[in-house]
């Protein structure tokens, strides 16, 4: 619980100097802290799939050493929070979805990608009905007393955790990042 508290706290500061934007573009436009999580949540979502997207199928299934989890496990894992952390602030999973074993339901890049999309909506659906009132409301979390608004970071800290996973495995395997790939196109002298 330390190192999630850890998280949180780092989330919070981490918001604060950068300025994030008090609305975040393209969702309900939520203000305050909301707004500021969902920023974050939706720059994970854009930068998970465009790797999701630039990964290719073939190296799904590759994964940096045994006991570690494979491309396409971390983002069925990403997927899989998306869909079970919101419960904790009483917004439960789509019909269907089930937990257990569904990092390894497939390796399949079409379907991964689109449970990446997917369990991104419903985490911005989940973040629009905690009201500003409900922020500070308690619930246990991972057995320990907590609050709404740390659920809702939890959500942005671990997605933008397993963002960095997967800039380091893309990486392993010779895939630039998409926005680095365009700033570098940007910058590179033209003929």
């Amino acid at each position: 619980m330390k190192r999630l508290l850890s998280r949180s706290c780092l989330a919070v500061l981490w918001l604060g100097l950068l300025g994030a934007p008090a609305r975040a573009q393209g969702a309900a436009n939520l203000a305050g802290v909301r707004g500021e999580i969902l920023y974050w949540i939706q720059d994970a979502e854009t930068k998970l799939v465009q790797l999701a997207e630039a990964i290719p199928a073939e190296t799904y299934t590759w994964r940096p050493g045994a006991g570690v989890r494979s491309v396409s496990e971390v983002f069925l894992h990403v997927a899989g929070g998306n869909y079970s952390i919101p419960r904790a602030v009483g917004v439960q999973p789509p019909e269907g979805f089930a937990p257990q074993g569904f990092e390894r339901s497939t390796t399949d890049k079409a379907k991964i990608v689109e449970h990446l999309k997917n369990s991104f909506a419903h985490v911005k659906w989940a973040i629009e009905r905690v009201s500003d009132a409900d922020l500070d409301k308690t619930v246990r979390l991972f057995g320990r007393d907590s609050t709404y608004r740390n659920v809702l970071l939890l959500l942005a800290t671990h997605a933008h955790e397993h963002l960095g996973q997967m800039i380091a495995y893309a990486r392993s395997n010779g895939v630039v990042p998409p926005w680095t790939a365009a700033r570098q196109a940007q910058s590179s002298p033209q003929p």
